[in-house]
C-alpha cells in the first residue's frame, strides 16, 4: 500500500504558495491583525488558512495565546524553507512576468584558471546591458556534475597522460563530450623573492625542500581529479587550498609553490611578488571545455567560447582543431 503518512499524496501538493506567503508575512508583521491588513485578507480567512496549512503537513507552525501568537520550533523550521520558496517564487515572477527582454544567460564551472575569468570579463565589456553570466571555480569532479546536470553550460578541464584514461570514462558516463582547446607544457608558480625563480626551468627535486600548494578536490576525489598534472614525490609540507586568491597569497607568504599550465603568466601576475618557471617534464596538459550531448549551446555560451579563443591566441598559445572532441 502506497505510504499514508502526513508529506504523502495529496496532502504535499494541496499546500500553496499563498500559504507560504500568508505564514511568512505573519511573522514579518508580528501579528496576525497587521498581516492581514497588509494582504487584504479578513483576519478570521487568514487564521483559518493558516490552520489548514498546521493540519496539512501536521506540525503547530504558531503558538497562540492572549498575548498573541509566537512561532514554535517546528514553526521556525519551516518558516525557514517557506521563504526559500517564496523567494524563488518572486524570482520567476520578476524574470518571467516583467517586461520580456531577452538577456544572454551562460554557466561556465571551470577549473581555477586566470584565462578563463579574463575571458568572461573580455565579453562582458563589450556585451549588453542585458545578461547573465555565472562562472564557478570548483572541483573536476562537480565541474563535470553540473555540466551533466545542466547547471552549466560550459565546463573547462585539462587531459594528461596520466588522467585522461580516467577523466573519458568519468565524462563518458555522463554523457559529455570534451572539446581541446590547447596544449601546453607544465609550469611552476613560485615566489619571485625565491633565487630559483630566476632559473629558465626547473626539476621537481629542486623544489623538494618548498611547501607545495594544491587545490582540493574534495574527499570522495583521487589524484587522477587533481588539477596539478604532476606531483613532488615525497613532499613533507602540502597545503590544499580552494580558491585562487588563498593559493597566490601562500605561495609569497611561506615561500611555495604549486603546477599550474602557464597560460597563467605575468601578464595576469604581479611579477614583482610571483614568477611562473617551466618545469621540467615530459607531461602536459591538454585542455579544453566540455558540454553534454543532450543540450545545445545557448548564444552566450557560443560568445564566451568566442572569448576564451581570443584570449589563449592573445598569449601565444595555437588551438587546436575543432574537430578532436573526445566523447
Amino acid at each position: 500500500m502506497p505510504s499514508q503518512g502526513k508529506y504523502a499524496g495529496s496532502d504535499v501538493r494541496s499546500m500553496t504558495l499563498q500559504q507560504l506567503r500568508y505564514v511568512t508575512t505573519i511573522v514579518d508583521c508580528g501579528s496576525m491583525n497587521e498581516a492581514s491588513h497588509q494582504l487584504f485578507v479578513s483576519q478570521p480567512a487568514l487564521s483559518k488558512s493558516v490552520r489548514d496549512l498546521e493540519e496539512e503537513i501536521g506540525i503547530t507552525i504558531f503558538s497562540r495565546s492572549r498575548q498573541g501568537i509566537t512561532l514554535t520550533q517546528d514553526g521556525s523550521q519551516f518558516i525557514a524553507y517557506a521563504r526559500q520558496i517564496c523567494e524563488l517564487a518572486d524570482q520567476l515572477e520578476d524574470r518571467y512576468n516583467g517586461p520580456q527582454v531577452r538577456r544572454q544567460m551562460c554557466t561556465i564551472s571551470t577549473q581555477h584558471y586566470m584565462f578563463a575569468s579574463e575571458a568572461l570579463a573580455g565579453l562582458v565589456r563589450g556585451h549588453a546591458n542585458n545578461y547573465e553570466f555565472r562562472l564557478r571555480e570548483t572541483t573536476t569532479r562537480d565541474i563535470m556534475d553540473q555540466v551533466s546536470s545542466m547547471r552549466a553550460d560550459v565546463g573547462i578541464l585539462y587531459l594528461s597522460s596520466y588522467n585522461s584514461e580516467v577523466i573519458t570514462r568519468e565524462l563518458r558516463s555522463r554523457g559529455l563530450r570534451f572539446h581541446p582547446l590547447f596544449r601546453t607544457n607544465l609550469h611552476v608558480f613560485m615566489s619571485s623573492l625565491n633565487p630559483l625563480s630566476n632559473r629558465t626551468s626547473l626539476s621537481l627535486s629542486e623544489l623538494s625542500d618548498l611547501p607545495f600548494i594544491r587545490y582540493e578536490q574534495g574527499d570522495t576525489s583521487s589524484l587522477f581529479f587533481a588539477e596539478e598534472a604532476v606531483w613532488p614525490h615525497h613532499q613533507t609540507r602540502v597545503i590544499d587550498v580552494s580558491d585562487r586568491a588563498t593559493m597566490l597569497n601562500l605561495i609569497v607568504a611561506m615561500n611555495a609553490f604549486t603546477i599550474c599550465s602557464g597560460i597563467d603568466n605575468n601578464h595576469d601576475l604581479n611579477p614583482k611578488m610571483i614568477r611562473t618557471v617551466p618545469l621540467k617534464s615530459r607531461r602536459h596538459m591538454l585542455i579544453g571545455w566540455i558540454d553534454s550531448k543532450r543540450s545545445r549551446l545557448s548564444a552566450a555560451a557560443h560568445a564566451y567560447l568566442k572569448a576564451l579563443r581570443l584570449v589563449i591566441t592573445a598569449k601565444g598559445y595555437e588551438l587546436l582543431p575543432p574537430t578532436g572532441v573526445v566523447e
